[in-house]
């Protein structure tokens, strides 16, 4: 329990420190991470530090105000932060990572750019696995996956302004087509079940 306590204190002094420093660049959630120790976003430990670090944000809202609401913590829109646009491009953060991190961030698969040519049964099956995390984790989820027409694995597409730019990233080549085509929906999970 007190190893766990100093981690997460100690995660809350980087983040609110480093935050700061970040003002600049839009908070980048990347580099946030490498501060806490990572050598690149995506290695080893990203999804335990991104734990660690929305728990010290949601902590630090509630002790800070008597009315919290809403979505608090971290949000990892590959497109939107230059770090990401790094690890993605070095090889570093891939879609599974991101898929990972999405067990514990505030939302889901976000500008997350693929091939044209990805099938439309490959995004539905990365939609229903995010929606099972959604549902096992009672918490909420969502996608924004973009299939970049003419793009392979590699490019960059520029989405523009704040969206900013993200390499397209592979996906599995392997169908889940069957799967998809069973039709059906992610069940809302058995509360009931909990005690």
């Amino acid at each position: 329990m007190l190893p766990a306590l100093i981690l997460t204190l100690a995660a809350l002094g980087i983040a609110l420190l480093r935050l700061w420093a970040y003002r600049a660049q839009m908070l980048e959630m990347a580099r946030i991470l490498e501060e806490m120790g990572l050598e690149v976003c995506g290695t080893h430990g990203t999804t335990a530090a991104l734990a660690l670090l929305n728990d010290a944000v949601k902590k630090g809202g509630v002790m800070a105000s008597s009315h919290v609401g809403g979505l608090s913590g971290a949000f990892i829109p590959v497109s939107e932060d230059e770090g990401m646009i790094a690890a993605a491009r070095s090889g570093a953060l891939t879609l599974d990572k991101l898929e990972a991190m999405t067990c514990v961030c505030s939302v889901g698969l976000d500008m997350i750019a693929v091939p044209g040519d990805t099938p439309a049964e490959t995004i539905s099956a990365i939609i229903a696995d995010e929606a099972a995390i959604g549902m096992v984790n009672a918490k909420t989820t969502a996608v924004r996956i973009i299939p970049a027409p003419g793009c392979t694995v590699g490019d960059m597409v520029e989405f523009g302004g704040l969206l900013g730019a993200a390499p397209v990233q592979p996906v599995h080549p392997f169908s889940a087509k069957e799967f998809v085509e069973r039709g059906g929906r992610i069940p809302a999970p058995m509360q009931s079940l909990k005690n």
